[in-house]
C-alpha cells in the first residue's frame, strides 16, 4: 500500500503531462503534423552547436575516470562554481564565488535541496498564483504549507496587499517565478522593490527570517528590451534557482544551480545544508558531464528570435479571432482567458480540433489556460484555422 501522501499526489497529478501524452497518442492517429500541442514547455529550439562541440571537447579530452565520476563536493566541481559565479558577476555586479554556488540537477532539484535546507513541519511557503503547480508538492514534500497569493487578472503582477496580509510568524519562504510560467509576466522593478520593502518590515515585526526564491528557469527568455531584475540586488534574504533546460534548450540534461548569498541570513550554514541536501535528497551531486558543458558555454544562449515570432503570431492570431489574453513578455508561454467560466470544457471542446492545451487550475487560476508557443512556426500557423473553428463554437 503506496503512502497517503503519495496517494493524494498521484490523484493530483500534473494535468500537463497527461495533456503531453494524450498528445503523443493522438499523434499516433492522426499524425503528428495534425495535432497541435501546446501542453509542455519543452523547448524545440535546438541547443547550440556550441554544446555539442563542448561535449565532443570533453570526451575526448578529459579523464574519464574524473570526468564521469562523483565530485569531490556535493556542491559540484569548484572551477564549474567559480565560472559561474564569475559569470554572474560580469552580469549583474555581485560579488559572489564557488561557495556561494550549489550545482543542482536543474531548477526542481534546487527547489528541493533549498526547501529541505529552511523547512521545519508547519512552516509556510508563499507562492502568487499563478504559479507552477509543483511548487505546492515541492512544499509538501517537507510537511510545509503552501500559502497562495490570488491572481490580479488584470496585470499578473503580484498583489502586495494580500501578500503583505498573508505573512505571518510562520513564513519562512516566498517563491517568485519571473519571467513567469505561465503567464509570461515579468516583474517589475518598481513591484520587486515593494515586495522586498513588505518583506523587511515583517521580518523586524515577526523577529523572523524571511526568505525570497526566485526561481529563474526563463531569465534569458525576455522580448522588447524588457529587463528581469536581478533580485539578490534588492534583498539580502534572496536565494536564486536556476536552469540551463530553456537558456539552452536542455530540459533533459537536469542541469543548474542555487545562489546562496554571504547575505543571506546564516548563510555558512544554510550554503552547508544545500551540499548536505544535495547528498541526502539522492541527487548526490549535479551531472558531472553536464557541469563542464555549461561551464564551456556561459555565454552561449538559445536563438530567441525563434520564440519571438511564434509569440507575435500566436498572439495577435488568438487576438483577432477574439480571445482574450495579456501579451508575455518573456518565458514561452500565454495564457489565454476562457469563453466559459469551466476552462476544462474549454480544454475537452479543443480537443476535439486536436488542440491541447492546459487548464488554469493546474496553476491555481482557473478561468484561463495555457498554451506553450515553444513548437515549431508551422504548429503556430497550421493551429489558427483550427481555433478559428473552435471560437465558433464560443461565438
Amino acid at each position: 500500500m503506496i503512502s497517503k501522501k503519495m496517494e493524494n499526489m498521484v490523484a493530483n497529478s500534473s494535468a500537463i503531462r497527461a495533456m503531453f501524452e494524450e498528445g503523443n497518442r493522438l499523434a499516433g492517429i492522426y499524425g503528428a503534423e495534425n495535432v497541435y500541442d501546446f501542453s509542455l514547455g519543452n523547448p524545440n529550439v535546438p541547443a547550440p552547436e556550441t554544446v555539442k562541440d563542448a561535449i565532443r571537447e570533453l570526451l575526448n579530452e578529459e579523464d574519464p575516470v574524473v570526468l564521469h565520476g562523483y565530485t569531490n563536493s556535493n556542491a559540484g566541481y569548484e572551477d564549474v562554481r567559480t565560472a559561474v559565479a564569475e559569470s554572474l558577476n560580469a552580469k549583474f555586479g555581485t560579488d559572489f564565488s564557488a561557495k556561494n554556488i550549489t550545482m543542482t540537477v536543474g531548477a526542481a532539484g534546487g527547489l528541493n535541496v533549498i526547501l529541505k535546507s529552511l523547512l521545519n513541519p508547519g512552516d509556510e511557503v508563499i507562492a502568487f498564483a499563478p504559479y507552477f503547480g509543483e511548487y505546492r508538492s515541492y512544499t509538501n514534500n517537507y510537511d510545509g504549507v503552501l500559502v497562495e497569493i490570488s491572481p490580479d487578472t488584470e496585470t499578473f503582477q503580484p498583489k502586495l496587499d494580500e501578500f503583505e496580509a498573508k505573512i505571518t510568524a510562520k513564513t519562512k519562504a516566498v517563491i517568485v517565478n519571473t519571467p513567469n510560467n505561465p503567464t509570461g509576466v515579468v516583474y517589475s522593478e518598481e513591484t520587486i522593490k515593494k515586495m522586498a520593502a513588505i518583506m523587511e518590515a515583517k521580518q523586524k515585526e515577526f523577529g523572523t527570517d524571511i526568505y525570497l526564491i526566485s526561481d529563474e528557469p526563463y531569465r534569458e527568455l525576455a522580448y522588447d528590451g524588457v529587463e528581469v531584475p536581478y533580485l539578490t540586488k534588492y534583498y539580502a534574504n534572496t536565494v536564486v534557482g536556476y536552469s540551463y533546460s530553456k537558456s539552452l534548450s536542455l530540459p533533459g540534461e537536469r542541469i543548474g544551480y542555487l545562489v546562496i548569498p554571504n547575505e543571506a541570513a546564516d548563510s555558512e550554514k544554510l550554503i552547508g545544508a544545500a551540499n548536505v541536501a544535495t547528498r541526502i535528497l539522492g541527487f548526490v551531486n549535479a551531472p558531472t558531464l553536464q557541469q563542464k558543458v555549461v561551464k564551456k558555454c556561459l555565454n552561449e544562449k538559445t536563438d530567441i528570435s525563434y520564440y519571438n515570432r511564434n509569440r507575435e503570431t500566436l498572439y495577435h492570431g488568438l487576438k483577432e479571432l477574439g480571445f482574450e489574453c495579456i501579451k508575455p513578455e518573456g518565458a514561452f508561454y500565454l495564457f489565454v482567458k476562457s469563453p466559459v467560466a469551466d476552462e476544462k470544457e474549454f480544454c475537452a471542446a479543443a480537443k476535439k480540433y486536436n488542440i491541447l492545451i492546459v487548464p488554469g487550475t493546474s496553476f491555481a487560476c482557473p478561468g484561463y489556460v495555457r498554451l506553450a508557443y515553444c513548437v515549431s512556426y508551422e504548429t503556430i500557423v497550421n493551429s489558427l484555422p483550427k481555433f478559428a473553428e473552435l471560437a465558433k463554437e464560443y461565438k
